[in-house]
């Protein structure tokens, strides 16, 4: 048995009764159950449409997303994480260097690596030298001045954790923000690259080795090692190519507003929901969301 799953941005509902009904029909799907009203409705299937991209397509011009994933073990228990443009709505490396003046030049390679168009690890140590010099006391001021949480990030990890569910941030960015990123969000842990700092500057450096793709899959393996939980019990996010790794290895694996390369890899693609779509597509009501401030 199979379920599909439309759903819509929580700030601009865009999901009504006919959409959900129309596919519902066309695809001879069991009763539909509302997990949310204008946001976030479900439907059995017995197999898998044949239609299914096709429909996805359609329902994305309206503004709404569709997951079609086997309705068991879908309530996972362990959340992965990336952090930069997937709990946070920013590239930290592009923020420091707006800050030094150069991030039009920065967030280009950034976007080039996310892209999958450069090797991460060489992209991230051309970037972090072009930083040298760069007062270490501006992080803060990222930090506080340009950082913004990606909504529904507290309530997907509270939620979560509340199911006994356990959460990691495994970042390519930086622990300067990875950690008070992971603590304000409520991760039980993070993992992230370490920025060097000489005489309260940024020397330019990062410490090695590099927290890329593959040490993302290293974090996956370690952790449900360390549980005693199966990586098919792991729900892991992510928008650029360093994530692929993680996104197919877990067992659902969810493209957020991701590269158009990345997205095109995974099953699960969520381009207009925020983050209270994960837990929309593990079949959570809203009135099980809990509530943080």
């Amino acid at each position: 048995m199979l379920i599909a799953t439309l759903l819509t941005n929580p700030a601009t509902p865009a999901l009504n009764a006919m959409a959900v009904e129309s596919l519902r029909n066309a695809w001879g799907g069991g009763d539909a159950l509302w997990l949310d009203p204008g946001i976030a409705a479900e439907f059995a299937v017995e197999a898998m449409p044949a239609n299914r991209w096709e429909a996805w397509e359609g329902l994305q011009a309206l503004g709404i997303d569709l997951v079609v994933q086997a309705a068991e073990g879908r309530r996972k228990r362990m959340l992965l994480a990336d952090m930069d443009s997937t709990m946070i709505g920013q590239e930290c490396i592009d923020e420091l260097a707006a800050e030094a003046g150069i991030g039009a030049h920065v967030a280009e390679i950034t976007r080039r690596a996310m892209n999958g168009e450069l090797d991460f690890e060489a992209a991230l140590r051309e970037r972090v030298a072009l930083l040298k010099g760069l007062d270490a006391a501006v992080i803060w001021t990222v930090l506080a001045d340009r950082i913004r949480f990606t909504p529904g990030g507290r309530k997907l990890v509270a939620t979560m954790k509340a199911h006994a569910g356990y959460a990691a941030l495994v970042s390519g960015g930086f622990t300067a923000f990875s950690e008070p990123v992971a603590a304000y969000l409520g991760f039980d842990e993070d993992r992230a690259n370490t920025l060097l700092v000489e005489d309260s500057k940024l020397s330019g450096k990062v410490a090695e080795p590099i927290l890329g793709r593959q040490a993302k899959v290293k974090a996956l393996e370690e952790i449900t090692t360390r549980l005693g939980i199966p990586e098919a019990e792991v729900m892991a996010v992510g928008d650029g190519a360093n994530d692929l790794g993680m996104l197919k290895r877990a067992g659902a694996g969810v493209a957020l507003h991701a590269k158009p390369s990345v997205a095109a890899e995974c099953e699960i693609r969520i381009n207009h929901g925020d983050l209270t779509a994960l837990l929309y597509i593990q079949g959570y009501h809203r009135d099980e969301f809990v509530s943080v401030p």
